[in-house]
C-alpha cells in the first residue's frame, strides 16, 4: 500500500511540475493560467500533504505503523524469538523505505518549485 501510495505521488508530482519528458519527440505540456491555478489550488495542496505525511510516518517512532523505527523494532522481536527469516524481511523492508526519504524530498522539491512558479502569491 505504501509502495503504491508513494508510486502515486511521486507519478502526479512529476506530472505537475511538468519535468520534460526524455523523448525528443514529444512535446512539453502547456497549461493555460486557469488551468495553472486550478492545479495550484485543488491538487497541490493534496499532493503536498501526502508527502508530508509519508515522510512523517517514515520518520515516526516506533508506535508509528508503518515507520521505519517500527519496522527495525518488529525485526528485533522477531530475533529474540529465534524467527531470523522474518526478522530480516522486516530489516529490509525498513532499509528500502528509508530509501524512499530522498524521493518525497525530490517530490516535495519539485512541487514548491511548481507552487513558486506557477502559482499566484495569493493563493
Amino acid at each position: 500500500m505504501l509502495k503504491h501510495t508513494i508510486a502515486v505521488c511521486l507519478t502526479a508530482a512529476g506530472l505537475v511540475a511538468l519535468a520534460p519528458a526524455a523523448s525528443a519527440q514529444t512535446a512539453p505540456i502547456t497549461l493555460s493560467p486557469e488551468e495553472s491555478q486550478q492545479l495550484c489550488a485543488e491538487w497541490l495542496p493534496k499532493l503536498t500533504e501526502r508527502t508530508t505525511k509519508l515522510t512523517d510516518r517514515i520518520n515516526g517512532g516506533p508506535e508509528i505503523r508503518g515507520s521505519v523505527a517500527n519496522l527495525k523494532a518488529r525485526a528485533e522481536d522477531q530475533r529474540k524469538k529465534n524467527h531470523a527469516d522474518t526478522a530480516d524481511r522486516l530489516q529490509k523492508r525498513a532499509d528500502k523505505r528509508s530509501g524512499r526519504l530522498p524521493e518525497l524530498a525530490a517530490a516535495k522539491k519539485k512541487l514548491d518549485d511548481f507552487a513558486g512558479a506557477h502559482c499566484k502569491a495569493g493563493k
